[in-house]
């Protein structure tokens, strides 16, 4: 599954429509790490108005709501017609909002004129390359414009083709008269169990709208009108954590800063790692471990309430090492026996205006799986083979049981959150300790991990 931040739910061919006969987990991020709505200039401004005014039908909202009361209090003309809980709803039962639907609407929903929706053939290495391109010079950057997520092709290739992907979940939008590429929506299939008593074939959803040329003024009516974070009721909250590996570089692009009474000499000592890791059996993954892996993955995960169940294919693509996409770990006792296992994916960004550094590389904890090898000493060891590899920066999730090392292992609180949805689908929110986290890829998101 994917998760392209910034996402921005507009009525598509094939998602967030009343008729999706099964229920959809939809994630949402917010903080300065996930911004606005990406710009290219190449669409004339009175397409922008025609792009504005449609997307103010999903909201009525006088203004952004500043708190979760205060949206409450308003009316969403799109998001009020579709099947999720309301901001204000107590949540006591397990169940479909709506029943299945007889007759799926088969045509798409028009778009502003001048606009039109395109399937996207990912293995056409030009339509690869537009998106690259899309996303590379348009998507995520921070609030301050200083970085921007950089996802390589390869990446993209991993996260939106897992076993069971289907063509037409690659949305495209296109300028009608040139056929430029600006916007993209998309999905990816999971088994997911919610709970103790419900499995699906979930469809993970996310949309990456590329915006033309946003005044500031409707940059932020566009916000304001769409974001996720203060209409949906969440099932759940999860923030980042960063972990530093270079400060030096961390501090001289300005990612991070100097605490106060801190020298860069004593930061740099403060993040010193040693330089071999601590885990007796650690080795990359192999594909003979695949069986092994999907074992200790499956059983792990019985303890979350919303998390995955793999099959062995799901785990080969997942977790089998690719440089540069992903990396894996197992630890395999003397007797042959795969006990624990950790992952980290890459996900590199543009420094934009700096004289010096390009690119920021940074590592997102994926799944980290344990039975016999302390988990704190398993992180402990990912960082050490992050840091081998060069990455400048871990980054975890507060989910699963990450809080029980991320403040022993310096991971300082960001300000970027994670919210998890349930589209057509009602049941009671749960606590972040309580999920596994869902293959956020920056937020192109692979598979979820759960929660408790």
């Amino acid at each position: 599954s994917l998760s392209l931040s910034s996402f921005l739910p507009l009525p598509s061919p094939h998602l967030f429509s009343p008729s999706l006969p099964f229920p959809s987990l939809l994630c949402f991020h917010s903080g300065s790490s996930f911004p606005h709505p990406l710009i290219n200039p190449i669409v004339p401004m009175e397409k922008l108005q025609d792009i504005q005014r449609a997307m103010e039908l999903l909201s009525a909202c006088q203004g952004p709501a500043r708190n979760i009361d205060e949206a409450a209090k308003h009316r969403y003309q799109f998001w009020d017609t579709q099947p999720v809980p309301k901001l204000d709803e107590v949540i006591t039962s397990h169940g479909a909002i709506e029943p299945d639907k007889d007759n799926v609407r088969q045509e798409p929903y028009s778009l502003p004129q001048g606009f039109m929706w395109d399937t996207l053939d990912l293995s056409n290495a030009e339509v690869l390359k537009e998106l690259y391109t899309l996303l590379n010079e348009n998507y995520v950057e921070d609030d301050d414009n200083m970085f921007r997520f950089d996802y390589s092709p390869e990446f993209l290739l991993w996260a939106l083709r897992p076993p069971g992907w289907l063509l037409q979940w690659h949305c495209g939008v296109r300028v009608s008269s040139n056929k430029k590429l600006v916007g993209f929506i998309s999905a990816i299939p999971a088994n997911i169990r919610i709970y103790d008593r419900y499995m699906f074939k979930l469809d993970h959803a996310i949309l990456l709208l590329c915006c033309p040329c946003w005044s500031a003024v409707a940059r932020s009516r566009l916000t304001a009108a769409t974001s996720a974070s203060q209409i949906l009721k969440p099932l759940l909250y999860s923030r980042y954590w960063h972990r530093s590996l270079n400060p030096r570089k961390l501090v001289e692009v300005k990612f991070s800063h100097l605490s106060r009474n801190m020298t860069l000499q004593r930061t740099m000592k403060l993040y010193r790692l040693p330089d071999v890791t601590k885990t007796s059996g650690l080795r990359p993954m192999e594909p003979k471990d695949i069986k092994s892996v999907r074992e200790l993955i499956n059983t792990y995960l019985k303890q979350f309430h919303l998390a995955p169940v793999m099959d062995e294919e799901e785990v080969a693509h997942w977790f089998l090492p690719r440089e540069h996409i992903i990396d894996t770990f197992v630890v395999e006792s003397p007797n042959g026996k795969l006990t624990d296992f950790l992952s980290f994916y890459t996900l590199p960004s543009t420094v934009m205006h700096h004289p010096a550094h390009k690119s920021l590389k940074a590592a997102y904890s994926f799944y980290n799986i344990h039975t016999e090898t302390p988990l704190l000493d398993l992180m402990s060891d990912a960082l050490i083979l992050a840091k081998s590899k060069g990455f400048d920066v871990f980054n975890a999730l507060d989910l699963m049981e990450n809080k029980t090392f991320l403040e022993k292992l310096k991971f300082g609180i960001g300000d970027g959150n994670l919210q998890y949805y349930l589209y057509n689908w009602r049941c009671p929110g749960t606590d972040s300790e309580k999920v596994m986290q869902w293959r956020d890829l920056g937020s192109l998101q692979p598979p979820l991990p759960g929660f408790r």
